[in-house]
């Protein structure tokens, strides 16, 4: 099969297209034939060792998958070949086939195309995961979403909608910002051309917001913080920005504010029914039309380089997937 490979740390440039043997499922493992890959920034982190998980080399990078189960090892008995699924496989995606653990592995709707099921699961679930389980949003309060035009931003929008939450969105361009108004953001920054803290205390009044969405980290993190009100939550979502910054105490302190790190990845191995359940729900708002995913380019399994450059220069409205 072909698959991409990283074999030195670094770039995406230094990715390689291999030929590789055909893997065999192990023991509660199912084989799948990928459709599509969502291309996310752990998979432009961790090519760079830059990410918390750092596998031995070679690897083949790619974090969620969309395909159809082709063969299943010894003790699966909840799916079959056949079955149209989705999978958060950690690394491995960006090739014709993948090996997953079965419990690690959803069925996908009828109705589903296999590039929104690819583009869907991990920015969604982060984000549904985030705002509702560890951010507690509720309806009235206000949601400030950093890095509003990415994948995982423009999920945290539609989702804050969902929940009943006034949504003002963030992020350093007129498409992007677009984009989120599109999905139903109620007010957008361009932080690229403003004062963060500034725009959001005049849209609440000097109130500030309840619940800031932050998958961006740097100095925004540090501005967003202040914009947060009483008791207010911060959610550590992802450094896109590329530094993890430090928190300064006093201000949780003087507000009562809570910074929540938000891993769903892990979080879906730890308690995989929780997250079959939470998947589920998340189907079925995007077969009643309720959610809309932003696919805004699909690339060859050769191009996957590209992909990712295009996502770390900012190119990205949306997602991005790989079409092998």
């Amino acid at each position: 099969m072909k698959a991409i490979q990283c074999v030195q740390w670094g770039g995406p440039e230094l990715l390689q297209l291999a030929e590789l043997p055909l893997p065999e499922p192990g023991k509660g493992e199912v084989r799948i034939r990928v459709a599509a890959a969502g291309v996310n920034f752990p998979d432009a982190l961790i090519v760079q060792k830059k990410y918390q998980v750092q596998p031995p080399l070679p690897f083949t990078p790619g974090t969620e998958v969309a395909g159809t189960i082709d063969a299943v090892g010894e003790g699966v008995t909840r799916l079959k070949p056949g079955d149209r699924v989705v999978a958060f496989v950690g690394i491995g995606g960006f090739a014709e086939y993948v090996c997953a653990a079965e419990q690690q592995v959803a069925p996908l709707p009828a109705g589903i195309d296999m590039p929104i099921a690819a583009a869907f699961t991990l920015t969604y679930a982060t984000s549904q995961h985030a705002l509702v389980e560890r951010g507690q949003l509720k309806a009235g309060e206000t949601l400030l979403v950093l890095g509003a035009g990415g994948g995982v931003g423009l999920a945290a929008v539609e989702l804050g909608k969902l929940a009943g939450a006034r949504v003002i969105a963030a992020a350093s361009s007129a498409g992007k910002l677009d984009a989120a108004r599109s999905l139903g953001a109620d007010e957008v920054i361009d932080y690229s051309t403003g004062d963060l803290r500034e725009a959001v205390k005049s849209l609440t009044d000097g109130r500030g917001v309840d619940v800031v969405y932050d998958p961006v980290g740097g100095a925004y993190t540090a501005a967003a913080l202040r914009t947060l009100a009483w008791r207010g939550r911060l959610l550590v979502v992802g450094f896109a920005a590329g530094d993890i910054p430090q928190l300064p105490a006093n201000l949780l302190l003087l507000k009562e504010i809570a910074a929540v790190g938000v891993y769903w990845g892990e979080f879906a191995k730890r308690d995989p029914a929780g997250n079959r359940r939470l998947l589920m729900q998340l189907f079925g708002w995007l077969a009643e039309g309720r959610l809309r995913p932003l696919v805004s380019k699909s690339y060859p399994l050769a191009a996957t380089a590209q992909a990712l450059q295009d996502l770390l220069a900012r190119r990205a409205v949306g997602k991005l997937v790989i079409r092998p």
